[in-house]
């Protein structure tokens, strides 16, 4: 016998209903599409299709591992969390805890314990070696939204069922679903962008899925997004095509944005980026002129030397032409979890470089350090340095520019542990590797993708299948790290965490006088609090506080967890809104359209206009059937195009005596590998293509599908240094590679 359960899909930031078939046993034997649920509609790619392949996957780990003379060996739950407050405590005791590390995977950020549960771990440990994804991604965007708009979660995102222009800088989202810009169906958006008689511009180094779509199509040398966009804006100024509409008494710093633009004009631009004037031009008449339009960028615009300069710019463009905070422009999500809208008002701002890294000085972005920087803290001798290592659903030894070097700290670090269901390039090295259990035995609820959703919503998923007798599930997992770091031992009760925090949140809101329960008594709150676990208990309290909230019954029609498990297909909250000046926490009140420390990095911008590279530049790029380095050992989602080779033109592969299949040489600041060459006229002559994520089948691991076909780690051409100044990010993108036939 078999029934269906509802499930959110984990797996991409599109966030798509799944409507799973569980066989008795608990086991997902299909997966289609939901087509009540309220954002998706049905809508499923082929990683949700496989979502009952990679749940039962047979190398994901069922049990704890514990190091036992130099080996990872199955153990208790009680041995494992034993083992942990020993080893962690160990090293606390004689360095305290700022010797411990915490770095923080993507997958952290699909998981309602990866929401709810980490900051807690951080705040125990006292550290400020912080490591994250972030750095190897969005940061960026983080930074120069902070600046403008006072928070560096203040993202504004594409209104793509109203816009009338969409310009997608370097980003896929045809294949990767999109990102910062939570989208079900983008494929269909697009379509529908066409059918209204909306217009798609695409500006990438690789004529792209998303490309092949576009209306105009610019293909500027990597690297150069932030010369072209500031092309673009002298463009709107001389042109006197700038129209800040009605938030003008909302910006500052339009004039000053208007003199650095002047050393920018296309004609100034066009060699250094190989894109036309007149392009140029076109594009930022066309631009000015839509009757609404959005600028979107993602990770081609973020993981290169200029990607903070290049994030600014993008939404410097879409206030200028009046589309920041307008229907069919870039707007901001209002998250159900989010906090309760407060009046208008200054705030306190964003600064980075509270603290910096012990080695290399880098500045704290947004409480991160960056991840570049984690193997020099580990293995550089000295006081302050990191003694311990907690990684959370991540593998930075993929993921981070020279994993080699810090796989070989790692090899060295006094204690680690990782919490992560396989043993993969970085958990191998752990001393102690928690699993948390398959997907459709956990809850799910978007915490991070609601603040950038295209239409808000709230969905919900309980488990699908119930967790195995003695088995925890995440939260529990980290809510145990908590209490160990805490003093309190690995058998307090893991509940204790969830009552504290929903204690010190109720005291905290019921003294904030903008708050919706604002003088109310924590207590009588508290008793009104639903759930059956500790989890479920704090998102109900979360989403009462919240703008759609109920406010303890204040507001009787509004969210509570019991209304949204009582709506299986998701309630939705409409079309984005206007939230200017609401949503702005500058020290001003206003949107800050020329920040100083984004400004300060104008000049380094122009002097690279006369700057030549020698060789080639290599990108990344993206697969519709892998997210990272998650997904390549389910046997449906590998071969076909989902394969790790370098794109080369024909002209530069003829010019080196490169033939298909056949292996090249590439070789980069840090290292080199040899990889199989695919010819293709996709990628601009001078530019070649690598995907990121690969470089598996390293001893102890276990991950047998993709040790087959394991590929080449593309990162592990980079030495680290190579960073975007302003957000500490990796320039994984547009930096120079020497290209040769393998011997």
């Amino acid at each position: 016998m078999s029934h269906t359960a509802l499930r959110i899909c984990p797996l991409c930031e599109a966030t798509c209903g799944l409507t799973l078939t569980i066989e008795d046993g608990g086991r997902v034997t299909r997966t289609r599409g939901d087509r009540e649920d309220v954002f998706s509609k049905g809508f499923i790619c082929p990683k949700g299709a496989t979502f009952g392949e990679l749940d039962s996957d047979p190398d994901r780990l069922t049990g704890p591992l514990v190091r036992r003379a130099g080996k990872l060996v199955e153990a208790t739950w009680a041995e494992a969390y034993a083992a942990v407050a020993a080893g962690l405590g160990g090293v606390i005791r004689e360095h305290g805890g700022e010797s411990v590390a915490v770095y923080l995977g993507n997958p952290n950020v699909h998981t309602i314990a990866g929401g709810l549960y980490p900051s807690l771990i951080i705040k125990a440990l006292g550290t400020r070696n912080i490591f994250a994804a972030s750095t190897l991604d969005q940061m960026p965007k983080q930074v120069a939204c902070g600046y403008m708009f006072g928070h560096a979660f203040a993202i504004p995102v594409p209104d793509l069922d109203r816009t009338d222009h969409l310009v997608i800088i370097g980003a896929n989202p045809l294949v990767s679903n999109g990102s910062l810009a939570t989208a079900a169906d983008f494929p269909g958006k697009l379509k529908a962008l066409r059918k209204r008689g909306g217009r798609l511009t695409v500006i990438d180094p690789k004529r792209t899925r998303t490309a092949e779509l576009a209306d105009r199509h610019l293909a500027p040398r990597p690297g150069t997004d932030g010369a072209l966009l500031f092309a673009i804006v002298q463009v709107l100024f001389a042109e006197d095509l700038v129209d800040l509409g009605g938030l003008a008494e909302h910006v500052t710093g339009v004039d000053e944005v208007r003199a650095l633009a002047a050393g920018f004009s296309p004609e100034a631009v066009a060699a250094h980026c190989d894109v036309p004037a007149d392009d140029i031009r076109a594009l930022a008449r066309e631009i000015a002129a839509a009757p609404s339009a959005a600028v979107y960028g993602r990770i081609g615009s973020t993981t290169v030397e200029f990607g903070t300069l290049s994030s600014w710019l993008i939404d410097v463009i879409n206030t200028l032409t009046g589309n920041l905070d307008r229907p069919g422009g870039v707007m901001f999500p209002l998250a159900p979890t989010a906090r309760a809208p407060r009046p208008p008002g200054p705030g306190r701002g964003f600064v980075t470089g509270r603290w910096r890294s012990r080695v290399s000085g880098y500045p704290e972005t947004a409480s991160e350090l960056p991840t570049a920087a984690l193997a020099e803290e580990i293995d550089t001798p000295g006081p302050g340095r990191v003694r311990a290592l907690l990684t959370i659903a991540g593998n930075p030894v993929l993921s981070a520019p020279d994993g080699e070097r810090l796989s070989r700290a790692l090899e060295d670090i006094d204690f680690m542990v990782s919490v992560d269901p396989y043993l993969n390039e970085t958990s191998r090295h752990a001393d102690v590797v928690l699993p948390p259990p398959p997907p459709s035995q956990g809850a799910h609820f978007d915490f991070a993708f609601g603040n950038f959703s295209v239409r808000d919503n709230a969905r919900y998923s309980p488990p699908a299948v119930p967790l195995p007798d003695g088995r925890p599930g995440e939260p529990e997992i980290l809510a145990r790290l908590v209490m160990t770091l805490y003093g309190a031992g690995p058998d307090a009760d893991p509940a204790m965490v969830d009552e504290q925090v929903i204690s010190a949140t109720l005291a905290k809101e019921t003294a904030d006088p903008g708050s919706p329960v604002a003088g109310r008594e924590p207590s009588e709150l508290a008793a009104l609090i639903t759930g059956d676990t500790g989890y479920e208990r704090r998102l109900d309290l979360m989403l009462r506080l919240g703008p759609y909230g109920d406010a303890f019954g204040a507001n009787p029609d509004g969210l509570t967890l019991a209304s949204l498990k009582a709506a299986p297909h998701g309630i939705d909250l409409g079309a984005l809104k206007p939230r200017i000046p609401e949503v702005l926490r500058t020290a001003s009140g206003k949107v800050e359209l020329a920040p100083a420390p984004v400004t300060a990095d104008v000049p380094r911008l122009l002097r690279s206009l006369g700057r030549t590279v020698d060789g080639f530049v290599l990108i990344g790029r993206r697969h519709l059937r892998s997210n990272n380095s998650w997904m390549h050992n389910v046997p449906a989602l590998t071969g076909g195009t989902n394969t790790c080779t370098l794109q080369i033109h024909p002209a530069d592969a003829s010019r080196l005596g490169l033939a298909d299949s056949a292996l090249a040489r590439v070789k980069g600041d840090g290292g080199e590998v040899e990889v199989p060459v695919e010819i293709t006229d996709s990628v601009r002559p001078g530019v070649v293509s690598l995907p990121h994520g690969w470089g598996h089948g390293q001893s102890g691991t276990r991950l047998g599908v993709a040790s087959r076909t394991p590929g080449v780690n593309v990162n592990q051409l980079l030495d680290g240094t190579r960073l975007d100044p302003l957000s500490g990010t990796a320039v994984l993108n547009g930096f120079p590679v020497q290209i040769a036939a393998a011997r």
